[in-house]
C-alpha cells in the first residue's frame, strides 16, 4: 500500500514535465526547433519542489501527496519563469551582438558572452579600445532592460609572461569592462569582476591560434535570487 502511494508524487512531475517538455522554440540561427531552457526549468523546478513539497514534516499520506503537487507546481512555476527569462534575454543579446565577434553561450540558465582580447583591447593594455564601445553599449542596453541578474566578469589570459603579471593584467581588463557597464547606468551592486591570470585555458597555449583563444574577458549573466522574473 505505501509503494502505490509513493507513486503519485512521480506522476504530478511527471505531468508537469510532459506539459514542459511541449514548450519548445525555433532557433533563428539554425532553423531548428528545440526545446527552451524556459522548459528545462520547469522540469527541473518541479522534480526539487516536488521531493520538498513530500518532505514537509506531516505524519498524514495524503497531506504529503499534496504537498508534492504543490510543491512539483510552485517549483515548475519559478523555474520556467527563470528559464523564460534568460530565453528572452539571449535571444535580444544575440541580435544585438551579431557579428561584433562577441560569442554566446548558454549554460542552464546562464548567459555567457565571450570576448576575445583582440577585439576589445590593444596587447598589454587594459584600456578598452574606442571601437568596441558600441558593443559594449549593447551589451549595457539589455543588461539595463534585464536587471534581475548579477554579472560576473572574468578576465583571462594566455601563458606568456610571469604569472603576477597574467593575473593583474586579467583584473585590470576584467574592471575596465565592468567600470564602463557601470559608467553607462549598470547598478554597481549587480557587478563583480575578477582575474583568473591563465589559470583557466579554453584551448592549448602552444600555439598561436590557442594563446588568442585564452586571451579574453568572459561576462556571465545569472539569475539573482528572489528577483522577479516577468
Amino acid at each position: 500500500m505505501r509503494s502505490s502511494k509513493l507513486t503519485k508524487p512521480i506522476s504530478v512531475v511527471a505531468a508537469v514535465a510532459i506539459i514542459a517538455a511541449g514548450c519548445t522554440t525555433l532557433d533563428p540561427y539554425t532553423g531548428e526547433t528545440k526545446r527552451s531552457q524556459a522548459a528545462k526549468g520547469a522540469t527541473i523546478g518541479a522534480i526539487v519542489g516536488a521531493v520538498a513539497g513530500a518532505a514537509t514534516n506531516t505524519s498524514d499520506g495524503e497531506q504529503t501527496l499534496k504537498n508534492a503537487a504543490l510543491g512539483a507546481l510552485a517549483g515548475a512555476a519559478i523555474g520556467g519563469a527563470i528559464g523564460n527569462y534568460q530565453d528572452r534575454q539571449e535571444a535580444e543579446l544575440r541580435r544585438e551582438l551579431e557579428a561584433t565577434g562577441v560569442r554566446i553561450n548558454r549554460v542552464g540558465d546562464t548567459i555567457e558572452l565571450i570576448m576575445p582580447s583582440n577585439i576589445t583591447f590593444d596587447v598589454d593594455q587594459a584600456d578598452i579600445k574606442s571601437n568596441f564601445y558600441p558593443t559594449l553599449n549593447s551589451v549595457t542596453t539589455v543588461l539595463a532592460k534585464y536587471d534581475q541578474t548579477g554579472i560576473l566578469i572574468a578576465g583571462h589570459t594566455d601563458s606568456t609572461g610571469s604569472d603576477q603579471y597574467n593575473s593583474e593584467l586579467s583584473v585590470h581588463r576584467a574592471e575596465s569592462v565592468g567600470n564602463y557597464l557601470a559608467a553607462q547606468g549598470v547598478a554597481v551592486p549587480r557587478i563583480q569582476a575578477l582575474g583568473y591570470g591563465e589559470s583557466e585555458p579554453i584551448a592549448d597555449n602552444s600555439s598561436e591560434y590557442g594563446r588568442a583563444q585564452n586571451r579574453r574577458v568572459e561576462i556571465q549573466i545569472v539569475p539573482l535570487e528572489g528577483g522577479n522574473y516577468q
